[in-house]
């Protein structure tokens, strides 16, 4: 059997070899790093998680818990991995982001029928079977055959939040508790006054960003929104946004607070936090002058500073089917088809692996049930799933992918709930009549 050749060792490639190896067929993966670094990358580990720790809300009443739900089901080797690699974080699940890349190359690179290759991949390969998941962050060589490839190539502007030294805190004035005492208080607090929240507000709409050349709009995803844009719609929208106070009254006094900022673990040990909601175009000095303003990080000493970059995705509904699939035995996955976030990567990655084993196996290739999870997601690439849509623009899940209930339900906690039980169930009822 021909070995699959899989561009990337980002979630979706890592998910899709994994998906393909445990079956018994021979990969490839091309990673450039670490000859070739991003502007975002730190290293050479597979799977490395840029933005964020995150991989949201366990719950299943979400979007990214529903996801969770579906991909264990289909034995998502990240998921496993991110579990036993989890960082408390209240009721969703952040991992240290060392350890679960690592984990993830020592994974990959103990199966016996995967075969690892260094460097950068300068044009699409004409060896097939072939799995494109060079990421938002794809080299321009790379790139520029794809969009040729394509008929062209969207992009989006991505940022992330700067990372702070724990020992660096001033904890006289935080405090440790999550959302409405949810859970462990997991998260570090640092309360603001309304004084504190306008100065600080203030600084940051004065602050200089980084500047964007002539050519590029801003079009920045939503989920990943720098800070100054969001605070840029008006005054009081980062205290209704990623500062809300809401749930977060001080344990010990119950005092409430105008506006909080979140810290969220990055290590087991909590040596590092990431500032929640706080990614940035801000030039360097800059977020130290500003984030500084905030009670309690007076002498934050930054691990890493935030910063923005561009993410290219291709405009899949001109190619891909619900599978990801282009052409016979190629396929693209992960954020370069549009699919927004760690999961809907991972997701992206696992079905067009499920989707090309299958075949190679010789077994009959089946859409995803449009009722789950991973069946939307694909109806997504295909802009199947929204015939009003105008316009191909990245999306993490949400329930509005769903098909409707049959029955109308206010209460929206049981709405999803009921959504989610259905999207599981058609998702077992699939594997159940699928033969690999």
């Amino acid at each position: 059997m021909n070995p699959v050749h899989i561009i990337g060792g980002g979630l979706a490639g890592s998910e899709a070899a994994y998906q393909l190896a445990k079956r018994n067929i021979p990969v490839i993966i091309y990673e450039m790093r670490p000859e070739v670094m991003t502007p975002a990358h730190s290293g050479g580990n597979f799977a490395e998680l840029v933005c964020s720790n995150s991989l949201k809300s366990e719950a299943q009443d979400t979007g990214s818990g529903l996801l969770k739900a579906e991909l264990e089901l289909m034995d998502s080797m990240l998921i496993r991995i991110a579990k036993e690699c989890r960082v408390p974080a209240g009721g969703s699940l952040a991992v240290d982001r060392d350890m679960f890349s690592a984990k993830v190359t020592e994974t990959l690179s103990a199966m016996e029928n995967v075969r690892i290759v260094r460097g950068e991949v300068r044009d699409i390969p004409a060896d097939r079977p072939l799995i494109i998941a060079s990421g938002p962050l794809t080299s321009d060589t790379l790139a520029d055959k794809i969009k040729s490839l394509m008929g062209g190539g969207l992009y989006f502007f991505d940022a992330i939040s700067p990372i702070i030294d724990f020992d660096s805190v001033d904890m006289t004035k935080c405090y440790f508790k999550s959302r409405y005492g949810k859970g462990d208080p997991d998260y570090l607090n640092c309360p603001m006054t309304k004084d504190e929240y306008d100065a600080f507000y203030d600084a940051l709409m004065e602050a200089e960003k980084v500047a964007f050349e002539d050519f590029e709009k801003m079009n920045v995803f939503e989920g990943c929104m720098p800070i100054e844009e969001m605070a840029a719609r008006g005054r009081k929208t980062l205290a209704f946004g990623p500062l809300k106070p809401v749930g977060l009254e001080h344990p010990e006094t119950d005092k409430r607070y105008y506006a909080v900022l979140q810290l969220r673990k990055e290590n087991g040990e909590g040596t590092s936090y990431n500032l929640v909601g706080c990614q940035t175009k801000m030039k360097t000095g800059e977020q130290k002058r500003v984030f500084r303003m905030i009670p309690g990080l007076e002498n934050a000493e930054f691990l890493r500073y935030g910063s923005v970059h561009r993410n290219t995705y291709i405009n899949s509904p001109s190619g891909l089917d619900d599978r990801f699939r282009y052409a016979e035995g190629f396929y693209f996955a992960g954020q370069i088809t549009g699919v927004e976030g760690y999961l809907e990567s991972i997701a992206s990655g696992l079905i067009a692996g499920y989707d090309l084993a299958l075949r190679l196996s010789g077994g009959e290739s089946r859409p995803f049930p449009k009722e789950c999870a991973l069946g939307s997601l694909g109806l997504f690439v295909t802009d199947k799933y929204e015939t009003t849509r105008k316009k191909y623009v990245p999306s993490s899940f949400h329930f509005g992918m769903l098909p409707a209930l049959d029955e109308r339900i206010k209460d929206k906690k049981l709405k999803k709930n009921m959504m989610a039980e259905k999207a599981v169930n058609a998702l077992k009822d699939f594997l159940d009549n699928t033969e690999m």
